[in-house]
């Protein structure tokens, strides 16, 4: 639960069947629960990219606009968060309300499997790397690679640990340090600026290389994430 509410203050869900009004996470956990849930997929689109939604259209529609959603796996129903700030000056914390919405029952939209999202990754970055240097516009400076350093080293020293709950497949775990490994440089490269591009065609083509690469760490966070649920489903099949 810890994992679920991090820093924030308050955590509720509204929209549940039989209850007239918002209640705590782990009532909504242990309702849903009784509807027929019985495991949890993450989504996170972004506009023009529905990763891992299923529909319907409405429901799809408000998780863009929150850039997340949760999928329940076993019913049909989805539930998105809005997030805002609440308290007075000096003392304003974050509340989250997760709405409860129909969702389709279907494969959710372009997640990979495991396997596919971590070759996925080592080609990406592969080729932004060679990208990149070819323009000699990567992201570079002290302080760029002092953040990298250390989170390369923290991500050794934890060799994946504790980034998942128990019952997670192995891979999944360096899936997502990987993912999360990918998410930082992007954000290093995106905090630099246009890096060394000077021309409007060195500009654009890191851009692309960037959005590429930020694409496929989704995807791979995405499916590492919801492997549990795949593993399930394999054991059933």
């Amino acid at each position: 639960m810890l994992a679920v509410v991090g820093e924030d203050a308050v955590h509720r869900v509204e929209g549940l069947p039989g209850e007239p009004g918002p209640v705590g996470l782990t009532l909504a956990l242990g309702r849903l629960r009784t509807l027929g849930v019985t495991a949890l997929r993450v989504a996170l689109p972004v506009p023009g990219h529905p990763l891992g939604l299923s529909g319907p259209p409405e429901f799809n529609a408000r998780a863009l606009e929150a850039e997340e959603a949760v999928i329940c796996h076993g019913a049909a129903f989805g539930l998105v968060p809005l997030v805002h700030e609440a308290g007075p000056e000096g003392d304003v914390h974050v509340e989250v309300v997760w709405q409860v919405l129909p969702a389709r029952q279907a494969p959710p939209a372009d997640v990979p499997s495991l396997g596919e999202a971590e070759r996925e990754l080592a080609e990406a970055l592969r080729e932004a790397t060679e990208t990149l240097t070819r323009l000699d516009v990567a992201g570079s400076g002290p302080v760029a690679r002092a953040a990298v350093d250390a989170y390369r080293a923290r991500a050794e020293e934890g060799n994946g640990q504790g980034v998942l709950a128990p019952g997670y497949p192995p891979r999944a775990a360096r899936v997502l340090e990987l993912a999360r490994r990918v998410g930082l440089l992007v954000s290093l490269a995106y905090e630099n600026g246009h890096g060394g591009a000077v021309s409007a065609f060195e500009m654009g083509a890191r851009g692309e290389v960037l959005r590429m690469v930020e694409r496929t760490a989704r995807r791979a966070r995405v499916a590492a994430y919801n492997s549990v649920v795949e593993e399930r489903e394999k054991g059933v099949r």
